[in-house]
């Protein structure tokens, strides 16, 4: 456990029920949310729905690091099902959309939906992602996702904290570096991976080599 969390700010109760769904995206990602939300003493469960995440080999990488931080805290792990046929029949036609456009908003509607699902049929009132930490996501583009997807259900709540503020993402990755997490260098889908690949090599650079890159520690 990370010797500062007891200084991490103490964080607004998510809605009226202390009891969260967290869809995780990435260990990278949810980390900071996941000593956060530790140190405010909210009871969240993690929700790891994430079909966007290609090929296979990547998509375990990703969901074994987030299984090793949350058995450090103890936090139930809910591995949900890798139906990447659905998400390529619902992302169907999209294959050519920029990052941020169409296709993102239809992935981000397929994950919520099924995390509200999941949160509907076990008793959470208050769901909340990770997704919009990263500074290459847009945040009204998530939330506007997340909060479509709890309407479905009522009084359920989508939790749209800026965990972005106060510091948020510059923990994130100190707790990367300071947790050698695997760092991903693309946001997961195979169309993600074919122009981030198409950038590196107008740039001179390497293609991406799955599985090898994880963060450096801190000097």
């Amino acid at each position: 456990m990370s010797e500062n969390i007891q200084h991490k700010p103490l964080l607004p109760p998510g809605g009226k029920d202390n009891k969260v769904l967290l869809h995780s995206c990435c260990a990278p990602c949810s980390s900071e949310l996941m000593e956060a939300m530790h140190a405010s003493g909210i009871n969240y469960t993690i929700f790891f729905y994430n079909p966007n995440i290609h090929p296979l080999k990547e998509y375990e990488l990703r969901k074994q690091e987030n299984i090793r931080f949350a058995e450090r805290f103890n936090v139930p792990f809910i591995d949900a099902d890798y139906d990447y046929d659905n998400w390529f029949k619902r992302t169907n036609g999209m294959e050519w959309e920029p990052e941020r456009g169409t296709r993102c908003t239809i992935c981000f509607d397929m994950r919520f939906e099924y995390t509200a699902h999941y949160a509907h049929e076990h008793g959470f009132m208050v769901i909340t992602s990770s997704l919009g930490i990263s500074r290459w996501k847009n945040m009204q583009q998530i939330n506007d996702c997340g909060m479509r997807a709890t309407l479905r259900y009522p009084n359920m709540f989508y939790w749209d904290f800026n965990w972005r503020k106060g510091g948020g993402s510059e923990r994130m990755i100190a707790i990367s570096k300071r947790e050698r997490f695997y760092q991903q260098e693309y946001c997961g889908c195979i169309y993600s991976l074919r122009d981030t690949n198409r950038h590196r090599i107008a740039k001179g650079r390497e293609r991406i080599k799955i599985g090898m890159q994880y963060y450096a520690p801190k000097e």
